[in-house]
Order: C-alpha cells, then sequence, then structure tokens
C-alpha cells in the first residue's frame, strides 16, 4: 500500500528536516523547530501504527505494545491518520472500524482521508477510570 509508505515517509522527513534546522548553540532559537520535530515524529508513529493494524494484520494491542503506548491510547491516535480517519467512531478508531478498513482494503473500497492537521485535532485528555477516593 503505496499511501501508508508515502504518509510515513513524508512525515519523517518532515521531522529530520526540524531537526536539522535547529541550532543546538541558540536553545531559544531550536525550540519551535524542535515541537516541530516532535509533532512529525507523532505523525510518523500515528501512521506507522495504521498501517500496522490495516495491512500486516497486528491488532491493536499489539501495536499499542510495540509503539510503547497503552491500549486505550491507540485508538484516537488512529482516528488521525490519513488510513483509517474514514473508519472512526467518534474520535477513536475501534476493532471494529479496523475490520471494516480491512474489508473495503480487500474488496479495493478503501476510503483514504488527509491526516487531520494538528490544529484542529483534539487534545489527547487523560480520563480517570475509577472515582476519587477521599
Amino acid at each position: 500500500m503505496n499511501t501508508a509508505a508515502d504518509s510515513l515517509a513524508a512525515a519523517i522527513a518532515a521531522a529530520r528536516q526540524a531537526l536539522t534546522t535547529a541550532d543546538p548553540g541558540n536553545p531559544e532559537q531550536a525550540l519551535p523547530h524542535l515541537r516541530e520535530a516532535q509533532l512529525k515524529v507523532t505523525e510518523a508513529l500515528d501512521e506507522a501504527m495504521a498501517a500496522a493494524v490495516l495491512t500486516e494484520g497486528s491488532t491493536i494491542r499489539q501495536t499499542a505494545t510495540l509503539a510503547g503506548l497503552t491500549e486505550n491510547a491507540v485508538g484516537p491516535r488512529l482516528a488521525r491518520t490519513s488510513l483509517l480517519a474514514a473508519y472512526r467512531e467518534g474520535d477513536r478508531v475501534t476493532r471494529t472500524g479496523v475490520e471494516r478498513a480491512r474489508y473495503d482494503l480487500e474488496e479495493g473500497r478503501h476510503k483514504v482521508s488527509p491526516p487531520t492537521p494538528d490544529d484542529e485535532r483534539p487534545p489527547l485528555r487523560f480520563r480517570a477510570r475509577r472515582p476519587e477516593s477521599h
């Protein structure tokens, strides 16, 4: 699947460019470039996770483990990718969405969406699982 490789390669190239531009001798000047690199590495990680679950048959749990994330953190990140954004349910991609995307890919009907721009992405939020006890 060329789209997955292209999206991943573009994000990696942009991260490299931002890191090359950062001047370690001038930390203040380096900060925006380092931030840009961080955003692009995050985008690359998200696209790689989407490609792993869609084209390589990896589960969301396996992908989370390989990426060093919790399983619950992967769904919202998959929803921001070009490969799986069209298959999100609310703000996340679930196992059902991945299964549908795989089926559509096999049938030649896979929907590719442009990734959500960084400034339009809702921030990832921590949600407590248990009520606080006082």
